[in-house]
């Protein structure tokens, strides 16, 4: 009964804000930065409404470099494109090396420096909160043994690939930190929801490989989702916006955003603040409901993941 009644409460806030606060409920929310394109198209947009939404919080992307110079603040550093030996300078001039590949994070605490010997790309994100001294400097998800396959989430298929590698509780993985969090995850038909705006967080998805014909279907409209009794049938007509995929995509979800990820794409799952549990919230058993009502079939039909159907999933 209780967690009935946590859905149908920010079911309600959702559809509040959207009523009251015209500018949020029209306004495009989902941004993609082309980070393989030369000017990087669409990150400035990224950032700044990221800096708006997350104060204390900044990220920027370095184009094929050998160094990071150091800030007053945590940086969370994820490989991108390159790979070799990076090396970590502290301020007492200690050092601590390691090899590094595409997918790997690397973390600079306060006033460090990082030199690699050979051209890295980097999505690196400023964070206010220190890390505990129990997460490593380089955290390599092929390589450390802390880190195994944990289907569930994006990927929920018994061969699923999908390594956390920062999280919000020991449960799930080794190494915990509430201020952000990342799984790098290979998705072939993820199940549609969203984090709400009041509980949830912003997401980000940093593409890495990606099969032909793979897809990111997303909604800004949970508030019309929420109630299939009460929508038209001209209202399912733009319910769904589909974006193709390609390595080097940023793609940022912020809270509120309904999105569904298939066809097969390997991401850093990136999210901010961490994965606060229990605001994951499904939406497949609402879209199943309107195909129902509206007998929308075939081509018609609202597209949905139908093992996730059944029911009201939370997570």
């Amino acid at each position: 009964m209780e967690k009935r009644l946590k859905v149908l409460l920010v079911f309600g806030v959702y559809v509040f804000l959207n009523h009251v606060n015209p500018v949020f409920a029209q306004e495009e929310q989902i941004k993609i930065a082309k980070l393989s394109q030369a000017n990087h198209e669409g990150l400035a947009e990224i950032q700044a409404e990221f800096r708006k939404r997350n104060p204390g919080y900044d990220l920027h992307y370095v184009d094929r470099s050998m160094s990071l110079g150091s800030k007053e603040l945590t940086q969370v550093v994820f490989l991108q494109e390159g790979g070799g030996t990076a090396t970590i300078f502290d301020a007492q001039g200690g050092e601590r090396s390691s090899k590094v590949s595409v997918g790997d994070i690397i973390m600079l605490q306060n006033g460090e420096t990082m030199k690699a010997d050979s051209l890295l790309s980097m999505l690196v994100f400023t964070i206010p909160e220190k890390p505990a001294d129990h997460i490593p400097a380089f955290i390599r998800p092929d390589w450390d043994p802390n880190i195994t396959d944990e289907p569930g989430g994006c990927a929920t298929e018994t061969n699923a690939y999908r390594r956390i590698l920062l999280t919000w509780k020991k449960e799930v993985g080794e190494y915990v930190y509430h201020a952000i969090n990342a799984h790098r995850v290979r998705i072939m038909d993820s199940f549609s929801h969203y984090h709400p705006v009041d509980i949830g967080f912003d997401e980000f998805y940093l593409v890495q490989m990606v099969l032909p014909g793979a897809k990111l279907i997303t909604s800004e409209k949970v508030h019309l989702l929420s109630r299939p009794d009460k929508i038209t049938l001209e209202q399912t007509k733009d319910l769904f916006k589909s974006y193709s995929l390609d390595v080097g995509d940023l793609v940022y979800l912020p809270r509120g955003v309904m999105h569904r990820g298939f066809g097969g794409l390997l991401a850093q799952v990136i999210t901010v603040p961490g994965f606060i549990p229990g605001s994951e919230f499904g939406v497949d058993h609402l879209i199943r409901q309107i195909n129902e009502r509206f007998n929308l079939r075939n081509e018609d039909a609202l597209p949905f993941n139908r093992q996730a159907s059944a029911f009201q999933v939370i997570k």
